[in-house]
């Protein structure tokens, strides 16, 4: 087919596969069949036999102890139309987490919050005045955390992503820019642009360094081995570079990836490549990870605020996190059905995006494909990470069925805390 990209997938599987056998705990012991992790495997090899996932890594935890914890595909050399030098992936490897980013950096704000230092419904002008032009010094904190701000996108046509390198001007740019509904009670997906509103409140409030807060409040206390704004130049060869697979984007498409991200969808996986975008700072769209660092996170929300022991967060903070702000709508940019919590995509019932029947469920996702959550029901949390960007139907199908997969092989095992719309 004219313009479709997908790289050679081998007939033996097996032979670019890692398993990290030392931290993968025996099914049986965390209420898993074998049947069940096998089936979460067999989905996963299915979405690698469509040829638009160059590299995948995933790392699940049931009951704090790791389910599964694997790669497959190649760390380079394997991209669409690439055959030579080619380097098998390991389960370690750190990835660009993209939206998925959103939900940790709002973290850094819950702490400043659980420290005393803000209020989640104090209005954003309270710290940057400078917010206030077209009404919208009415914006809580709160408000901006859950899409609610009224500022979906930068008031400039076309813009070159080479702006995100441009903190200043970014915010400036926010700052004076219009809002989506003046009222601020309809919700419209903040791509990039909320990131940068929220990075300078943890400046300002905080007085400290987005890198330094993120290492200091997470990265550090959770002992994680890559989490950081961007990639340093020493690991970059460790991270596989981001592809576009599938078929060619064509409208609509391309106009959905314009109003969403600003720019057309093959600049934007171009773009997460360039050294712009991994020396810069973009709150909600290039913290990298390991699948096992951003699985630590969603592990220690769902133990309330505790990891290994740890405390990282206050029981109270993480349920702050997680509550759901206003009941669910259609969203004005993504133009489906689904709610917010400050910071988090939530699950819903019969069926959302963690799965089924899984209301109590939260998380995010990342550039399409990228999914990190947690399901306090079922007592599991879940780092998928890959570098395949893609429109195929065909990828949507069976990354729902591992989402499925994983469902159905972990049960529910307790119930969930209800969690009542802040309103």
């Amino acid at each position: 087919m004219l313009g479709y990209r997908r790289v050679v997938v081998p007939r033996d599987l097996a032979s670019i596969t890692r398993i990290d056998h030392a931290a993968e705990t025996p099914p049986t012991e965390l209420g898993v069949s074998p049947r069940g992790l096998a089936r979460i495997w067999e989905a996963v090899e299915n979405l690698y036999r469509t040829g638009l996932q160059p590299a995948f890594t995933i790392v699940i935890r049931r009951h704090g102890r790791v389910l599964m914890k694997r790669s497959i595909g190649y760390l380079r050399g394997n991209g669409p139309g690439e055959r030579e030098d080619r380097v098998v992936l390991t389960p370690d490897a750190p990835m660009c987490l993209f939206s998925a980013s959103k939900a940790i950096t709002a973290l850094l704000v819950h702490k400043l919050a659980e420290d005393g230092k803000l209020s989640l419904d104090q209005r954003v002008v309270e710290y940057i005045p400078e917010f206030a032009p077209h009404g919208k010094d009415r914006v809580t904190i709160r408000q901006l955390l859950a899409h609610r701000a009224g500022i979906p996108t930068l008031p400039v046509k076309h813009p070159d992503p080479s702006l995100l390198q441009h903190w200043d001007a970014m915010v400036h740019l926010l700052c004076l820019a219009p809002p989506f509904d003046p009222r601020f009670e309809k919700q419209a997906y903040h791509a990039l642009t909320s990131g940068f509103i929220i990075g300078e409140l943890v400046r300002r409030v905080g007085r400290i360094a987005l890198r330094d807060a993120l290492r200091q409040w997470i990265a550090e206390p959770l002992k994680l081995q890559f989490m950081s704004f961007g990639l340093p130049p020493e690991q970059r060869a460790l991270a596989p570079r981001h592809y576009r697979t599938g078929p060619k984007p064509m409208w609509p498409i391309t106009a959905i990836s314009e109003r969403v991200l600003g720019v057309d969808f093959e600049r934007a996986v171009e773009a997460s490549n360039d050294e712009a975008f991994l020396s810069s700072i973009v709150p909600a769209g290039n913290i990298y990870a390991s699948a096992d660092d951003a699985c630590r996170v969603f592990q220690m929300l769902l133990d309330d605020g505790e990891f290994e022991g740890r405390r990282i967060l206050k029981p109270e903070t993480v349920r702050a996190a997680i509550r759901p702000v206003g009941k669910i709508q259609f969203d004005g940019m993504l133009g489906i059905p689904i709610r917010f919590s400050p910071g988090f995509m939530l699950g819903e019932r019969p069926f959302g995006l963690w799965g089924p029947n899984c209301r109590a469920a939260f998380g995010h996702i990342g550039f399409l494909t990228v999914l990190c959550w947690a399901d306090p029901e079922r007592d599991i949390s879940v780092a998928i990470l890959n570098n395949g960007k893609s429109i195929a139907p065909v990828g949507f199908l069976r990354t729902v069925r591992i989402i499925g997969a994983i469902s159905r092989s972990c049960r529910p095992v307790r119930a969930a805390r209800p969690l009542q719309p802040y309103s």
